[in-house]
């Protein structure tokens, strides 16, 4: 079932803390705010502290908890200054929480349309230990999660690359895309791999498999699947694509003149994906450009 229709109150959520990568975040968050007609929240929540073990070290932490909180809010007010320069008529609001910034973008999710971070790469091992807060908000967001990273401080005219895995993808995935590319009349990059071996051409292959029935099959599947989409978003124009290799090589791809990859996600915990080596992790890691992760609906949604 198609996903409801975020209002235009759910606001654009962008995580600062006072680096390049996130004051880019911010700039990007806000225009897509602008742009969807959605106010914008600028969050700030404590870094991850370890429990004390003596009270001289209790002291030392809350001396620096109270140093960091100080710095926190001179952050938050010359980015909000900085936002309010360029998008004077954006409903602006910021948030200083004592919350790990993880928890507190995770529960603020539940009511937002999108949460942007200036993602660090993620790495396998950053996977493993849980190290990343992109990973953990990704992994546990009710909403959208957008990694930003790049130099573009507003989206562009360049296309948006959608990977379709068929029904797996869900319908959050399509919603956002879809939604995204209209809003900002771009065009839509639907991008499904196809990584199963196919032999020479000379070669014999045993109970008379048709491949090029197959691939057929493919590219009919993935227009089934896309027409619902295509009929909701006339607008929007479409290009298919069905390639021969893995999800992650295929989305690299085509991701080199494209703006935003937006992918499904299957909800696997972090370990997992880590593991597995999923194409969420792969574009947290590689892509050079902005990515949307979108959990999909529970089912029955």
């Amino acid at each position: 079932m198609t996903p409801e229709m975020p209002t235009d109150t759910e606001p654009v959520i962008v995580g600062v803390d006072g680096t390049t990568a996130s004051r880019g975040a911010a700039r990007w968050a806000a225009a897509v705010a602008k742009r969807f007609g959605a106010p914008l929240e600028i969050v700030n929540g404590r870094h991850a502290t370890g429990r004390p073990l003596t009270d001289a070290a209790a002291a030392l932490l809350a001396a620096a908890v109270t140093a960091q909180r100080e710095s926190a809010e001179t952050m938050l007010k010359s980015v909000e200054e900085e936002i309010r320069g360029d998008f004077g008529s954006l409903n602006i609001t910021t948030i200083l929480s004592d919350e790990p910034t993880d928890v507190l973008l995770t529960e603020r999710s539940r009511h937002a349309r999108f949460v942007v971070l200036g993602s660090e790469d993620v790495t396998p091992a950053a996977a493993l230990m849980i190290g990343s807060t992109t990973l953990a908000v990704s992994a546990h967001s009710t909403c959208p999660v957008i990694a930003w990273r790049g130099s573009n401080a507003a989206p562009t005219d360049q296309p948006v690359v959608l990977g379709v895995d068929y029904e797996h993808t869900g319908a959050n995935a399509f919603k956002a895309a879809f939604e995204f590319a209209d809003r900002f009349g771009l065009a839509l990059n639907a991008v499904h791999a196809w990584s199963e071996f196919r032999p020479p051409v000379d070669a014999i292959t045993p109970y008379g498999v048709d491949w090029d029935a197959l691939e057929a099959l493919r590219w009919q599947s993935l227009l089934n699947v896309l027409d619902p989409w295509t009929e909701l978003y006339p607008n929007v124009v479409v290009t298919l694509f069905v390639e021969t290799e893995s999800a992650g090589k295929a989305l690299m791809h085509h991701v080199q003149d494209a703006q935003l990859v937006v992918v499904g996600n299957r909800g696997r915990n972090a370990l997992a994906g880590a593991l597995l080596g999923s194409t969420s992790l792969n574009l947290l890691h590689h892509c050079p450009v902005p990515v949307m992760l979108c959990h999909n609906a529970p089912e029955g949604q």
